[in-house]
């Protein structure tokens, strides 16, 4: 069973969360594919990748390249999975996949201080209890570190 997992960003922006989500995911031998909602965070998103330290960078793609399929990380504004990935993160509000049972894991990671954000994750959660999938709530307490709510 897929297990899906909702990170209520409070005190870190994307940019500072999705990373460290990343290299956990490539540390497990996991694929995983980003979807996003416009090209401009596409875009933002693969330049950030390279450079979010001056130690590391994230090996990854986007779905315009002609090997996307060969990239452990690829970004995407489609629901396919290219990739082949085992994890699906979803920012911005993506849509939910159409077979999530497809992946071990799906990341649905929303601005906590967005009230649209916050109705669609809503929206979102009761869509995967309905589909009788395993659900857990995380939300960032003041130093950024992850708590478990639901």
């Amino acid at each position: 069973m897929t297990e899906v997992l909702f990170y209520h960003l409070q005190h870190q922006p994307l940019e500072a969360v999705l990373p460290t989500l990343l290299q956990k995911t490539l540390e497990r031998g996991w694929r995983a594919v980003v979807q996003v909602t416009t090209e401009e965070r596409m875009s933002a998103l693969d330049d950030h990748l390279w450079t979010f330290t001056d130690e590391s960078f994230l090996p990854h793609g986007t779905d315009r390249e002609a090997h996307a399929a060969d990239q452990p990380i690829l970004i995407t504004l489609s629901g396919a999975n290219p990739n082949g990935a085992s994890i699906r993160f979803l920012v911005e509000g993506a849509d939910l996949p159409e077979d999530i049972a497809a992946y071990q894991r799906l990341a649905i990671l929303f601005d906590g201080n967005d009230i649209q954000a916050l109705a669609l994750t809503r929206d979102q959660w009761r869509a995967v209890k309905e589909g009788g999938h395993d659900a857990t709530y995380w939300q960032q307490d003041e130093r950024g570190r992850w708590q478990r709510k639901a």
